[in-house]
């Protein structure tokens, strides 16, 4: 990604968090104009007061980032930690600590461990470099993943560049500011017109953003420009403000609803759009209002299409400001189905609660299938005037009460101002725990011994997260006895056409090394085996394909890693008759390894809930109706040939086949594990 010139960026693991990295620093390699738009809670973090007093300004060199601690309420002595931080970063980087600015997020009422963040600025200062990577990790609390942004701006014959980095998972329910970012810009502005760019860029975007409603003691979005791509200094506004001020809306309102996704326990992005209003601050307040509701995100995360929540939401906030509007003459359209036209026009006693389904006059076919994609938008038209809005926010998940009831019960903070986490199953409830291994061992019993084979696709292997709890995934199938094999590789239509052999196997082996190094590290013996490993796997051309189709594997070199407890990871990589090497077809290859094994399961992780017709995931399907509806063109030409290999696997004896979301972490454990599951299982049949 394209940085914005004179920027650098920085992350690491300083102890404030017991694993995880923890501080960041962004700096400039020039002075900068400065601005910020902070959170107006009255229990403003230190480092919140600190930017009040000083912003907009000119001369920032540097903004230091903890998560782990926020610093909040922790009185004159927290105030006087982020002097001291601010100094001393100053003279890491050999600059007046009056330049640098700082932000926190965290655990509150707790002091800083100055003494450990100090000690880490010059390792700091020693990874600086144009990739903000790092510091956007280092700044995460509970996100599942880092959030950065960036946008072109062509000034005269020149283009400069917004760089951004964003946290922010929970505690989101904004007024000027959400969460922590860092927006970095390379155009030359006076401080005075940044501060009212960023202002004007969180309308429309962090202000109509609502995770639970709850404002953070700690939100800051704060503004950087260096002018290093020598424009001439923007003092006024014109057309050249106009266009920064434009590009910098849009990347925050990417940053707002990348936060939104990323909402503690989401599943779903929520997306409230309010047409009609008789003005915009109506439009965009009942827009808020009914993403913040907790009846409405209770419903989205049951995929339950519910206009009657949406429309008490709206009433309840115009009765409380006394808007003059009448929610019953109001449109409401979930997933561009109606609902509600003035009156009902969807029965909800009538949707099916188990696939969705309704083929009667007052329903819609397959409108929960809908509901369960990854984004639902809700648009309410109120008839009342011409001005719009939109609102972002997410459901409401079990996972969200357990995120934030265990945030500080498991948190154990030191004498320093660090935090150790203690997650032992004893902190649960006695009948939490009874369920949980009860269920667990209902699956686990059936499984000693068993072999399975897991395809691994682009979507499972493109994030740190994913890969990550794919290796703790393998940790616990060896636990509990399961043999676990693994396959990687891309589908033939996810390379281009232009990708020679040489750099698909290339690609091929780097993955390979990646996550035999990540196993190794966890205490896995894992294995990488391709074509080239002792003739593995024989291939041969398919025409004038990119990827070619399987021979043979060598059985007796898979079963001897396998009785030596090793994990393969094995290579979609071919060895022809001719010596020369080929990429094969990645899904025949995994078939091909499940009944070379004779496993008992083999799992397709991919880019979607599972197998899926009309929007409505096939939970269990077996081999006859799988290949009737491959036949008749229900599935994606991705699908349809995991199809393929999935009828030769089950009619050559594997047991069974999962086509699981590789989007969700740990979603091999909750599909083997418990009853609901959340792919499709095909078995023979």
């Amino acid at each position: 990604m394209p940085v914005a010139r004179g920027f650098l960026f920085a992350g690491l693991h300083s102890g404030i968090k017991p694993f995880k990295k923890d501080l960041a620093l962004v700096v400039s390699e020039s002075p900068c104009a400065a601005a910020g738009a902070l959170t107006i809670n009255k229990a403003r973090a230190a480092p919140v007061v600190d930017c009040a007093r000083r912003l907009p300004m000119a001369g920032v060199r540097a903004v230091l980032i903890n998560s782990g601690n926020a610093n909040a309420l922790t009185g004159a002595d927290g105030l006087q930690d982020v002097v001291e931080l601010c100094a001393a970063t100053g003279k890491v980087l050999e600059v007046s600590g009056e330049t640098v600015l700082m932000a926190s997020t965290g655990v509150i009422g707790q002091r800083l461990p100055k003494a450990k963040m100090i000690d880490a600025l010059p390792r700091l200062k020693a990874q600086l470099k144009a990739a903000p990577e790092s510091a956007a990790e280092a700044i995460c609390t509970t996100d599942t993943n880092i959030k950065i942004a960036s946008r072109p701006v062509r000034i005269g014959r020149k283009e400069g560049r917004i760089t951004a980095i964003c946290k922010g998972s929970g505690m989101i329910a904004p007024q000027l500011a959400s969460t922590i970012a860092v927006i970095c810009t390379d155009l030359a502005i006076t401080p005075a017109l940044l501060q009212r760019a960023l202002l004007a860029a969180m309308e429309g975007s962090f202000n109509n953003l609502t995770v639970d409603n709850d404002m953070s003691t700690n939100d800051a979005v704060l503004a950087l420009a260096n002018g290093q791509l020598g424009n001439p200094e923007i003092t006024e506004v014109g057309p050249e403000y106009e266009l920064f001020a434009t590009q910098l809306q849009s990347l925050a309102v990417e940053l707002a609803r990348e936060v939104a996704k990323d909402g503690e326990g989401a599943t779903k992005l929520l997306e409230v759009r309010v047409v009609g209003a008789p003005s915009l601050p109506i439009a965009a307040d009942l827009a808020r209002s009914v993403a913040g509701s907790t009846l409405v995100k209770a419903a989205v995360f049951g995929a339950d299409p519910n206009w009657g929540r949406v429309l008490a939401t709206v009433g309840a906030r115009c009765g409380s400001q006394r808007y003059e509007l009448d929610p019953t003459e109001a449109k409401v359209t979930v997933q561009g189905i109606v609902v509600y036209d003035r009156k009902p026009t969807l029965d909800l006693t009538t949707l099916s609660p188990n696939n969705g389904a309704n083929e009667g006059p007052s329903g819609h076919p397959n409108l929960r299938a809908r509901m369960r994609s990854p984004e639902v938008l809700v648009e309410i038209d109120l008839r009342s005037g011409e001005a719009a809005s939109v609102g972002w926010g997410c459901d409401l998940s079990y996972d969200y009460v357990k995120i934030n009831a265990d945030y500080t019960s498991l948190l154990v903070p030191t004498a320093d101002g660090s935090v150790a986490k203690d997650d032992r199953l004893t902190n649960y409830s006695p009948k939490f725990k009874v369920n949980l291994v009860k269920e667990a061992l209902t699956y686990i019993s059936r499984f000693a011994d068993k072999r399975v084979v897991i395809k691994l696709g682009r979507q499972a292997m493109g994030k740190d997260s994913l890969r990550a709890s794919i290796v703790e995934d393998v940790n616990l199938l060896r636990a509990v006895g399961l043999v676990p094999i693994l396959v990687h590789g891309e589908s033939p239509e996810g390379t281009s056409r232009g990708d020679s052999h040489s750099k698909e196997m290339m690609t091929s082996g780097q993955t390979n090394t990646e996550l035999v190094t990540l196993l190794n590290r966890t205490g896995v013996q894992a294995i990488g085996l391709s074509g080239m490993d002792a003739s593995f796997m024989k291939g041969r051309r398919m025409g004038e394909g990119e990827f070619g189709e399987v021979v043979s594997v060598n059985k007796d070199l898979l079963e001897m890693f396998l009785q030596r407890n090793y994990v393969p990871v094995v290579s979609p990589v071919g060895f022809l008759d001719d010596g020369s090497t080929l990429p094969l077809e990645p899904d025949q290859v995994a078939s091909e390894i499940a009944l070379t094994a004779r496993a008992s399961k083999l799992v397709y992780l991919v880019g979607g809930p599972g197998f899926v017709e009309n929007d409505e995931l096939l939970g269990q399907i077996n081999t006859s109706t799988l290949r009737l509806k491959s036949e008749q063109g229900v599935f994606s030409k991705n699908l349809a040939r995991k199809a393929k290999w999935a009828i030769a696997a089950l009619e050559g004896g594997v047991e069974r086949v999962h086509v699981i979301d590789a989007r969700t972490p740990h979603s091999i454990i909750a599909e083997f594990f418990t009853d609901q599951g959340i792919g499709s299982l095909v078995t023979h049949g």
